[in-house]
């Protein structure tokens, strides 16, 4: 046995030695890899020769003498396997044939594609909320490395769009819409569309591409037709205006009615849409009296009215397509007329108009710019209105009247101040009314104010023409005024632009000031009158500490003095004479001896040496003692008075009033005489 698995090793080398190998049939190669060493070594038998067979991938391979190279750079994307088929001739006869094979590994190497670079998409005003608006399908990225997973990022461009729309997820570019459509808030919306081939923006490699969305919100018909002026309850919501007029008895009006707020218009909701309205009317025209034109809206009569009478209309806004309609009321009141002439509210008005303005351009009213200037008259049998009015301009051809407002009727191309008359003519009673529009043409950014009179009424009144000059006078500033006028703020007719907002801005810093004004005179008041206003209201008053102008008196004791008999109408209590005011003494309580007694008689004084005797005031003669009070009358007591008051002198005073009592003062002082009427120094004459 051993011997024929000997022979069976000997005969298979033997064969191996006779035929070619390679060392190894499978390769593994990354793509994009340049490789330069041999991908394999290949056995051959003398005699035999090895070649590329007609099988093997072109150009993939090379043999050079017995080693096996790679020729290319492998690309998954081209070729997942390459194959090398060799073959071992010897002669022209194939001995053996071998295969080896390189599988392409895939690396990430290429970034995703979109399909397109802008897309365009029309999205309808109604589309429900949550419904897909754009398939993945139509959106949806390519990445020719087959192993990617792709990321989608949805980027607003137009703000608040992100609101409206969002990727149904990060791996699903599907759009859907989360919120309700409105196409007069956004009717286009741009996404900047953004995709990745890996899951972290900093991951290497990886690879972006970014494609535009545009989305463009196309109207449906949600909405009625609107009669203006509409009050908005909200943005999709308006309540249609109503409107009446009045119209004189016994008359048929030829033109159009004038009514208010205006004339009868009415809109289509959907501005997108934005369909003719035919007006109709379908209750209250039992009589035909009114007609209505289905184009235009205007009111106009078939006939009069015998009497007074009130009509209320239904009149219907439908759409040319008769898909929606809506309806409002119209009032006429038939009144009686007495023929009373109409007149202006005002001698002048004030409008404006940009320069350049060809015609049938509205003026505008130079008190509120936003707002066309009304040029209309009153009839006192119709206070509010009267559809029998008519207007045109007399004299200037530039401007002419559409019913109550004024239009251009030519190029305007230079700035000035034009003149207009405009007259108003009743058509009923003949009577007719005139009054003047100046209107200024200039370039404005923010429209400036009107003139205004010194008086606050009309200017004075000029003779309108055809493109007058500007009249001289207080009612405008002239047009050279400057920054050389002296006056800051006022310049030419177009640079007078002083808002609501600036003249409410003065009016609060004068108001400030005006505050403060106040305050300081009520503080100056209250310093200066205090006292006195306090007096007045009933409030006490706080004493005063006492103060004395006659040093001989002491202000304690003058609770003791006796009072004067009123037996002697002659008797004048001595008034003290003005000196310098001593240092304030505060009162003291008088003690037990100086109280004077019930029973006294008023007209002595009790001395403070003996508590029983007393020493009279009054006197004939003056005495001498120093220190003594006394009043002395002539001879007769009906004759004139001379009054005299002997004070005591300084030092005696001091002295007295280092005693602390006044009686001892009157007991040791006498009045002492002169030899004249003179009253001696210290003594008060009266």
């Amino acid at each position: 046995m051993r011997a024929w698995a000997l022979l069976l090793s000997l005969l298979m080398a033997t064969a191996r030695a006779q035929v070619c190998s390679v060392s190894n049939t499978v390769f593994e190669v990354p793509e994009n890899t340049n490789r330069s060493e041999p991908l394999a070594d290949i056995s051959v038998p003398a005699g035999q020769q090895v070649t590329l067979g007609p099988s093997s991938t072109p150009y993939a391979f090379r043999i050079q003498g017995t080693q096996l190279f790679l020729n290319v750079t492998p690309d998954y994307e081209e070729n997942t396997m390459l194959e090398a088929h060799l073959e071992c001739r010897s002669g022209n006869t194939v001995v053996t044939q071998l295969r080896v094979f390189v599988f392409v590994q895939d690396v990430n190497d290429n970034p995703p594609e979109f399909p397109f670079q802008v897309k365009v998409e029309s999205i309808p005003e109604d589309t429900k909320v949550g419904a897909i608006v754009i398939p993945e399908t139509a959106v949806e990225a390519q990445d020719r490395d087959q192993d990617d997973v792709l990321f989608y990022t949805l980027q607003e461009v137009t703000p608040g769009a992100s609101s409206f729309f969002s990727l149904v997820g990060t791996n699903l570019p599907a759009l859907r819409l989360d919120r309700r459509l409105d196409f007069d808030a956004l009717q286009s919306m741009n996404f900047l569309l953004l995709v990745r081939d890996t899951r972290e923006e900093n991951a290497e490699p990886s690879h972006t591409a970014t494609a535009t969305l545009i989305l463009e919100v196309q109207p449906a018909d949600l909405r009625p037709p609107w009669f203006l002026p509409c009050a908005y309850s909200d943005p999709h919501v308006c309540i249609n205006a109503e409107y009446h007029g009045a119209v004189p008895t016994g008359h048929q009006l030829p033109g159009p009615l004038v009514l208010r707020p205006g004339p009868i218009h009415a809109v289509d909701g959907d501005q997108g849409i934005n369909q003719p309205i035919l007006y109709s009317i379908v209750r209250g025209q039992e009589d035909g009296t009114f007609a209505i034109g289905a184009d235009s809206g205007n009111l106009t009569m078939t006939g009069s009215v015998p009497s007074p009478k009130t009509f209320t209309l239904v009149v219907k806004g439908e759409q040319a397509d008769g898909a929606r309609y809506s309806v409002t009321w119209v009032t006429i009141e038939a009144r009686n007329a007495a023929g009373s002439p109409p007149y202006f509210a005002k001698n002048r008005y004030h409008g404006m108009v940009a320069r350049g303005s060809g015609g049938g351009v509205e003026v505008k009213d130079a008190t509120t710019p936003s707002l066309p200037l009304r040029v209309w008259a009153q009839d006192p049998d119709f206070p509010d209105l009267n559809s029998a009015i008519a207007y045109r301009v007399t004299n200037n051809t530039d401007f002419r009247m559409d019913g109550e407002t004024l239009l251009t009727a030519t190029l305007l191309a230079n700035e000035g101040v034009f003149y207009a008359e405009v007259e108003a003519n009743n058509t009923v009673t003949a009577g007719t009314a005139r009054t003047v529009v100046e209107i200024q043409v200039l370039d404005w950014e923010k429209p400036s104010p009107p003139p205004a009179s010194p008086s606050g009424g009309s200017t004075q009144t000029v003779k309108p023409g055809t493109s007058q000059p500007t009249p001289p006078g207080p009612s405008r500033t002239p047009e050279t005024s400057g920054p050389g006028s002296g006056e800051p703020g006022v310049g030419a007719a177009g640079d007078r632009r002083f808002s609501v907002v600036d003249m409410a801005a003065l009016g609060g810093v004068l108001g400030a000031l005006l505050l403060l004004a106040l305050l300081a005179l009520l503080i100056l008041v209250r310093k200066l009158y205090g006292p006195r206003l306090e007096c007045c209201s009933g409030k006490a008053v706080e004493r005063q500490p006492l103060s004395f102008d006659n040093e001989a008196f002491d202000g304690p004791q003058e609770a003791n003095w006796a009072p004067a008999p009123r037996s002697s109408p002659g008797l004048m209590r001595a008034a003290p004479e003005p000196a310098e005011a001593p240092e304030p003494v505060l009162p003291e309580p008088p003690s037990a001896t100086t109280l004077r007694p019930a029973s006294e008689s008023p007209e002595v004084a009790r001395d403070a040496g003996s508590p029983a005797a007393v020493r009279s005031i009054l006197t004939k003669e003056r005495r001498p003692e120093g220190g003594y009070k006394a009043v002395w009358f002539g001879e007769d007591i009906g004759a004139e008075a001379d009054v005299v008051v002997l004070n005591t002198p300084a030092s005696d005073a001091a002295g007295a009033n280092d005693s602390g009592s006044e009686a001892s003062s009157d007991e040791d002082a006498d009045a002492s005489p002169h030899a004249d009427d003179t009253p001696s120094t210290g003594s008060s004459y009266i």
